[in-house]
């Protein structure tokens, strides 16, 4: 819990309980929750916690650079930790959202014919080797 809070500090957010325990909650889970998984993972852990917290909170920390915001599907907003850019992959038969380790050849640069590139977001979609194993061993 002190390596949250130390986050927190050192990128000037307020270390309160409930902002602990989401970050935590990103860092140990990699399944681009949504505000709903979240809620749903730490209510009955955090009393306090109400879903406009989760939400306040994820605004905050997107605000400071530590979430990243993905909108892969037009249905709902997923939610990552951001620990290094990276692509990701959405399943359209399981709807899980894989990341990727993918090379991009704009992802060093700064600048791209004269735009300043401050983010990039790289969507993969089609069908991940687990459903697709899965329809394999159905024939």
């Amino acid at each position: 819990m002190e390596k949250y809070k130390q986050i927190l500090v050192d990128r000037g957010i307020k270390p309160t309980y409930q902002r602990i325990k989401i970050l935590e909650y990103l860092d140990k889970n990699h399944s681009h929750p949504t505000v709903d998984m979240i809620y749903g993972a730490l209510y009955k852990k955090v009393p306090t916690l109400s879903k406009t917290t989760v939400y306040n909170t994820l605004d905050i920390f997107r605000e400071y650079d530590l979430v990243d915001v993905l909108t892969i599907t037009e249905s709902e907003i997923r939610y990552e930790y951001v620990l290094q850019p990276h692509h990701h992959f959405f399943c359209k038969r399981c709807g899980k959202i894989l990341d990727l380790d993918v090379n991009c050849v704009y992802q060093e640069a700064m600048c791209v014919e004269g735009h300043k590139i401050e983010a990039i977001h790289g969507y993969f979609k089609g069908i991940c080797s687990e459903c697709l194993l899965k329809n394999e061993n159905v024939s």
